[in-house]
This record gives structure tokens, C-alpha cells and sequence, in this order.
């Protein structure tokens, strides 16, 4: 990798601790005001499961490596290296052409939600889940470019 996309990396990592710290500071706050001083505050749960699911997917989409991906891979690693390509380049198309397929409904029902708020922090639910618009760009422009890396001979 060259020294910008390493930079972008350790940028996209650093985005992905921050919500993890936020999602265990809110944690915190919200085991101290139930078990200590027996007042126990929605908005943090609400702010745990908004940074968990923004964390999972951001990490899916900037911080995590391919190999890093649970994979299915037992016929995989027992095939040739042409048959590797071959199912690789199958799965690449397959996930693309999902993707691509599915963005357009995803889209509209993301901005559908513009008019539903969470309950606690009362924040436009159209933000909380763009992030799996994030994700789907992120993911078809990974397996994009595997796919030309295969058809290059790049990549099995």
C-alpha cells in the first residue's frame, strides 16, 4: 500500500475507535447512573446500539482487511488456482451485481426515514442507518476492483 492509503487506513481505524470509546463511555455512564445512583438513562442505550452499528459496518467497510472477513472457504482452498479465480471472480460478480441491485431501494428507504425519529435522543433515523448506504458503496468498490485484479491476474 502506499504511504496515502495507509494514512486512509490508520484515519478510518481511528473513526472506529472513536465510536467504540463512545459506545463503552456511554456504557459506562449508563452502569453508574442505574447501579450507583439508581437513575437509569435511556439515551445511552440508545447511543450504544447507534455507535455498535455504526462501528460494525464502518470497520466492515474501511477498517477490515478481505482476509480479515469470515469466510465459507473449504471447497475454496481445495481447488486449483484456476478454479480459485474462477470462483472468486463468480463471487465478486455476484456480490456486485446484488449490491448494485439492492442500492437504489436501500437508498430510498434510508430517505424514507427522514421522517422517523429514535425514541430518546430524537435523532433523524435516516442518520442512523446511512451508514449501510456507506457499506454498500464501500463493498461493491472493494469487490470491483477484485474482480479487475483478477481478470488481471492479480489476485486468485
Amino acid at each position: 500500500m502506499t504511504n496515502t492509503s495507509n494514512w486512509l487506513q490508520r484515519r478510518a481505524d481511528d473513526v472506529g475507535v472513536i465510536m467504540l470509546s463512545l459506545m463503552f463511555l456511554a456504557f459506562v455512564v449508563q452502569i453508574t447512573a442505574r447501579y450507583v445512583f439508581n437513575y437509569p438513562l435511556g439515551w445511552t442505550l440508545e447511543l450504544c446500539l447507534t455507535m455498535w452499528l455504526w462501528t460494525v459496518f464502518w470497520g466492515a467497510s474501511f477498517s477490515l482487511r478481505n482476509e480479515d472477513h469470515v469466510r465459507f472457504d473449504m471447497i475454496y482452498l481445495n481447488v486449483s488456482p484456476k478454479a480459485k479465480r474462477w470462483l472468486a471472480a463468480i463471487a465478486a460478480i455476484a456480490i456486485v451485481v446484488t449490491m448494485l441491485v439492492a442500492l437504489p431501494r436501500t437508498y430510498d428507504f434510508i430517505s424514507f426515514l427522514k421522517i422517523k425519529k429514535s425514541g430518546t435522543l430524537r435523532i433523524p433515523l435516516m442518520y442512523v442507518f446511512s451508514v449501510y448506504l456507506v457499506f454498500m458503496v464501500a463493498t461493491i468498490a472493494i469487490y470491483a476492483r477484485g474482480l479487475v485484479r483478477i481478470f488481471k491476474g492479480e489476485a486468485s
